[in-house]
């Protein structure tokens, strides 16, 4: 049973949390195409990832202060520990700026679902984790063609080295479904449906506190609405750890699809 489903004595239902409340009305239009707040969202993003690292970069001391040491950990972390490790120290450098936008793009999308009077995540949204699925499917296919060819990148994605035979009519089409068609698929939902849950939720425990609290005649809404407050509190402070491993693991596996389409075995 869920907090919209149940019925309070000498009042209404409260209000029942859904996909509905994902679908928010235009902004402002521009002739007639409808502006939506996590269009505004995600252009905000851009300015203020550029803005803000422009500013820490600004000073490029020798012996970096509080700013700009931040801005040299959070791209360090990118760098070394996603990008290094899992394409290797050959070739890792020239996808290092897109993975370090894809991060950090992901990351403040995410974080807009708890920051007061915005509380959107952008990537509730699944165009958007549409979108940059298919940009990193473009990334690692194409890097993997550029080095080996069409033909020769098809044939490493979908022929498992040292396998010969009459199995291969059965592992080719299944390698080219999982590597080739729905890796960007997974990409998307994996990122999309976490967020959609966990905004979810913030909604309907948020909402049923306040029904609970300020509008339930039923006997135990007081303790059944502070105990709703509290879960909404306290889901918050997991979705803030959830939110970065959501744009860690995105860029993660988009790190390692890059490696693997480089890599010269199966």
């Amino acid at each position: 049973m869920t907090l919209a489903s149940i019925t309070f004595a000498g009042s209404e239902s409260p209000p029942s949390p859904g996909p509905a409340d994902f679908d928010l009305p235009a902004v402002f239009h521009i002739g007639e195409f409808g502006v939506t707040k996590p269009m505004l969202l995600v252009v905000l993003s851009g300015f203020l990832i550029v803005g803000l690292f422009a500013r820490l970069a600004r000073p490029a001391a020798v012996v970096p202060g509080r700013g700009q040491f931040a801005g040299e950990l959070v791209y360090g972390f990118v760098r070394n520990g996603i990008a290094r490790e899992n394409i290797g120290s050959h070739d890792f450098m020239k996808f290092v700026p897109y993975l370090f936008t894809i991060f950090l793009f992901v990351l403040v999308n995410n974080f807009y679902g708890l920051v007061p009077f915005i509380q959107f995540p952008s990537m509730s949204h699944i165009g958007y984790p549409i979108a940059i699925a298919v940009m990193s499917w473009i990334v690692y296919n194409g890097a993997g063609i550029a080095k080996k060819g069409f033909v020769g990148y098809l044939k490493h994605e979908t022929v498992p080295a040292g396998m010969k035979g009459p199995i291969l009519l059965l592992l080719v089409p299944l390698e080219f479904l999982s590597n080739i068609l729905l890796r960007p698929i997974t990409l998307t939902l994996r990122l999309f449906a976490t967020m959609f849950a966990g905004h979810l939720l913030l909604i309907l425990f948020s909402l049923g506190g306040e029904y609970l609290l300020l509008h339930s005649e039923n006997a135990l809404r007081y303790p059944a609405g502070i105990v709703s407050i509290l879960l909404a509190i306290a889901i918050s402070f997991l979705e803030i750890l959830i939110m970065f491993l959501q744009a860690y693991v995105f860029t993660l596996l988009s790190s390692m699809y890059i490696g693997e389409a480089l890599a010269d075995e199966h």
